[in-house]
């Protein structure tokens, strides 16, 4: 290692850094240290440009200007993505079969399709995952813990972004804007969901018959088309559904 370019190394992932500054921001990702509050609501962050970024969300502030048509935002990343649905630019492209993708995001959900790499099993339930971080998610399901509680009523979640959701309940905060039509969600994957409507982008593919979802659960659903699996049974008769909307349909039969 060049001693004089990277004076700070750090033992835990075989990183070096030149600077110690960076070293210290590098070591809060392992410490989970947030050390730099918002003074209206709060909210911690581990690095001082993101609690820069969510006092925006408070001032209403919108720094970055489209020099089109002139129309603003908080977020340099979301005039990036203003840009992008005017020019239908699509930079994320698929390593395996070449399509094109607006959003970053979008991109990573579609090469779940090609991989459907789950190497993280529940040991209760045999479910699998792409990511450890699901799977521990996960087997919060079977033990009922719910560690992440609501300091407004007391209310425990068992993920800490469900909690996040839930006081957006209390304060009405729709912090993620749609930069096409400025329509405001509270969720951040309502939102990507939502822009989909306007590049027309579909990152979800059937392996089997190649046909392409914009949503994750409409390919689930269609999926059940080729395996004839039937998951929602009628508790009056036994009879089983692919889809809950044919299980509804059919239960009002019984209640007629």
């Amino acid at each position: 290692m060049d001693t004089k370019r990277k004076q700070f190394a750090f033992d835990m992932d075989n990183k070096a850094f030149s600077q110690k500054q960076t070293l210290n921001t590098h070591l809060r990702m392992h410490t989970k240290e947030k050390p730099f509050a918002c003074d209206v609501c709060k909210k911690a962050f581990s690095l001082k440009h993101n609690l820069e970024r969510h006092l925006r969300t408070h001032t209403k502030e919108k720094p970055f200007a489209c020099d089109d048509c002139h129309k603003a935002f908080s977020q340099k990343q979301h005039l990036n993505t203003h840009l992008r649905i005017q020019t239908n630019e699509k930079p994320f492209s698929c390593d395996v079969c070449n399509k094109s993708f607006s959003h970053q995001s979008t991109l990573k959900r579609h090469l779940w399709t090609h991989t459907n790499e789950k190497p993280f099993s529940c040991n209760v339930c045999k479910k699998a995952f792409s990511r450890k971080q699901n799977l521990q998610t996960h087997l919060r399901m079977h033990t009922n813990e719910k560690p992440f509680s609501c300091d407004v009523c007391n209310k425990a979640f068992s993920r800490k972004s469900h909690l996040g959701m839930h006081l957006r309940s209390h304060t009405n905060e729709k912090p993620f804007s749609c930069d096409a039509c400025n329509k405001a969600f509270s969720q951040l994957s309502n939102l990507e969901r939502h822009l989909r409507t306007h590049t027309n982008e579909k990152p979800f593919s059937c392996n089997v018959c190649k046909k392409d979802f914009s949503l994750k659960q409409n390919l689930e659903r269609h999926l059940r088309t080729h395996t004839n699996e039937k998951p929602f049974s009628c508790d009056f008769c036994n009879k089983a559904f692919c889809q809950k909307s044919y299980l509804e349909t059919h239960l009002k039969a019984h209640t007629k």
